[in-house]
C-alpha cells in the first residue's frame, strides 16, 4: 500500500486502495467475492465508490489482511495537521 498513498492533492478513495491492494496481493476479484460472500458485479461497483460501509470494508480488510480502517485514519489525521 505504500506506493498508494495519496498525496494533498488527492481525494482520499477507498474503492482505488481496495482495488490496488487486491492487484498488489496477484488476487482476482472473484477469489475476493468468494470471501466476503459478494457479486463480482458488487465488487467493481465498490471499487468506484469513494467510500465503503464498516462491515464490508472489516470483511475485505480481513480477507486481504490489510488495515483499511487504519488507512482512512492516517489520512484523515494527516489532513487534519495540515489544517493547523
Amino acid at each position: 500500500m505504500e506506493n498508494e498513498k495519496n498525496t494533498q492533492n488527492e481525494e482520499f478513495h477507498l474503492g482505488k486502495l481496495i482495488k490496488a491492494e487486491l492487484t498488489q496481493q496477484g488476487r482476482s476479484i472473484t477469489w475476493l467475492a468468494e470471501q466476503i460472500n459478494c457479486t463480482r458485479e458488487n465488487l467493481y461497483k465498490l471499487f468506484k465508490s469513494p467510500w465503503i460501509n464498516t462491515h464490508t470494508l472489516f470483511k475485505i480488510g480481513k480477507a486481504l489482511d490489510c488495515d483499511f480502517f487504519k488507512l482512512c485514519s492516517d489520512y484523515f489525521n494527516a489532513q487534519g495537521n495540515e489544517e493547523k
